[in-house]
């Protein structure tokens, strides 16, 4: 894909969530490691890249296939995604691709994409990490609905935040390659030390083991 060192200067979308049964569903675009690098038609070669902005090519491009460059940070490398924009995949949904997006710098996708993620370490018998079913290192907190955690205190704070509350977050899980919700209890109540009865490692030694491309 001849272009991508230049998108590199580029803004980028993040995808943060995909709606099930949708065009970038059924497109296998994936939230929180997929980011938007460029869109063309699908009769366009790469090197005429249009310039418009992704919602503009969307938008005329109803009911017609269009290419999205995608770039992985799971697996650190880029993939061309044919999808068809149609409003006719769900009758209460207006998103013509089903993706919920937030803009982005590209060079600070590339960086740091896989950064804020928070490693599930030990889980002690009988925790709310343990009722909620998460699974000592082999899981990592990428996000959760209200959107993208960016900072190692964002966690803290928001299980903080949903003390006695449930809190739902999205887990990844590396053995599996699976993105999954998970919903616990933050509390003090259960036995033991901690809102969560788990380590949670955070930084450099527990980022996300990159995938190889497939």
């Amino acid at each position: 894909m001849g272009n991508q060192s230049s998108s590199i200067d580029q803004t980028w979308f993040h995808v943060v969530r995909v709606r099930t049964n949708s065009p970038a569903y059924k497109a296998s675009v994936e939230p929180f490691f997929d980011f938007i690098t460029s869109a063309r038609p699908a009769s366009m070669k790469e090197e005429e890249l249009p310039d418009k902005p992704l919602q503009d090519i969307v938008q005329e491009h109803k009911d017609s296939a269009i290419n999205l460059t995608i770039w992985s940070s799971k697996r650190q490398s880029y993939r061309d995604v044919q999808i068809i924009p149609s409003i006719g995949w769900n009758e209460l949904d207006s998103s013509l691709l089903g993706l919920t997006l937030r803009a982005c710098d590209a060079n600070r996708a590339v960086s740091s994409a896989l950064d804020n993620v928070w490693h599930i370490l030990e889980v002690i018998e009988g925790s709310p990490a343990e009722s909620a079913g998460l699974v000592p290192y082999g899981d990592w907190v990428i996000g959760w609905p209200g959107g993208v955690l960016r900072q190692e205190n964002d966690f803290y704070d928001l299980v903080e935040m949903h003390t006695d509350k449930p809190l739902r977050l999205y887990v990844y899980s590396f053995d599996f390659d699976t993105l999954r919700e998970v919903v616990l209890v933050p509390n003090r109540q259960w036995g033991g030390e901690g809102l969560l009865g788990c380590g949670v490692g955070f930084g450099l030694l527990h980022q996300i083991p990159v995938r190889p491309s497939t």
